[in-house]
């Protein structure tokens, strides 16, 4: 039986985190929220060639997806989906005429793999506290995140952040659109939206909702693109329920959207 060092697992553990934390202070796109959205944004930005980090507050990333609805772990998407699905080899079965499920534990799980092993860096238990805001070339822009601990956060200790900068952010934090709202609170900026502020979102309709999930995916303020939940709550759209297709588009939308950009 091999011999065991608990110092040189300790130090394997420490040496490797902080490495790659260290590498990716700075990066071409920061996506916060570990949603379908946010996974298969990063996916694709990977893919790309683009340096691109998730930060999520919670230990396990996938969002929503993990439970389908009510905690039947089934998803359902539509049409407008299925290329997704067929681009990450997730099995599915087919409902009815425009209806597709899926088990949403493999679901997640090939979303996770094959967007790390693209090259995606996902950082879990680190919750955003703030965003860079500065001027650039005579426009204010997002340029980076004020991250810390979760779990420091929920004890409530005075703890002070640290600083991750990117060329890009990517809001894919869902309901609460946080990067979008603190944005607009603490930085008293117009976001492109017809008030200028988080809208927030409105009753379900799934139609609705679908759709504007992806013509709403788009850059908001300088340096900041909305996508998935976020992108209908900061848009003033409906939710669409327990339906996948325009969150799995929508991660993709805003991928294009950065990549496009980034060759400018």
């Amino acid at each position: 039986m091999d011999i065991l060092d608990e110092r040189v697992i300790s130090k394997a553990i420490i040496e490797r985190y902080m490495n790659k934390l260290l590498d990716y202070l700075e990066t071409d796109v920061a996506i916060v929220g570990g949603g379908p959205a946010g996974i298969v944004c990063g996916y694709y930005l990977a893919k790309n060639g683009a340096k691109v980090a998730l930060i999520d507050k919670r230990l396990t990333i996938g969002g929503g997806m993990w439970g389908g609805a009510m905690l039947f772990n089934e998803i359902v998407v539509q049409e407008m989906g299925r290329e997704i699905l067929d681009e990450f080899d997730i099995k599915y079965e087919k409902y009815t005429d425009g209806y597709y499920t899926a088990g949403s534990v493999e679901a997640v799980t090939t979303l996770i793999s094959k967007a790390t092993k693209a090259g995606l860096a996902v950082f879990n238990t680190i919750e955003v506290e703030d965003v860079v805001l500065k001027k650039v070339e005579n426009e204010y822009r997002v340029t980076g995140l004020v991250v810390g601990w979760t779990t420091v956060n929920m004890t409530g200790l005075l703890v002070d952040p640290i600083v991750i900068t990117s060329k890009y952010v990517v809001d894919a934090t869902g309901h609460d659109a946080d990067v979008a709202t603190v944005l607009t609170k603490k930085g008293g900026v117009k976001l492109n939206t017809s008030t200028g502020n988080v809208i927030g979102e409105k009753p379900m309709w799934a139609e609705v909702g679908e759709r504007s999930t992806v013509e709403q995916t788009k850059e908001v303020y300088p340096g900041l693109i909305v996508t998935g939940m976020a992108a209908v709550a900061v848009s003033g759209s409906h939710r669409m329920g327990p339906v996948f297709g325009g969150m799995l588009q929508s991660g993709k939308r805003a991928a294009e959207i950065i990549i496009e950009n980034l060759k400018k």
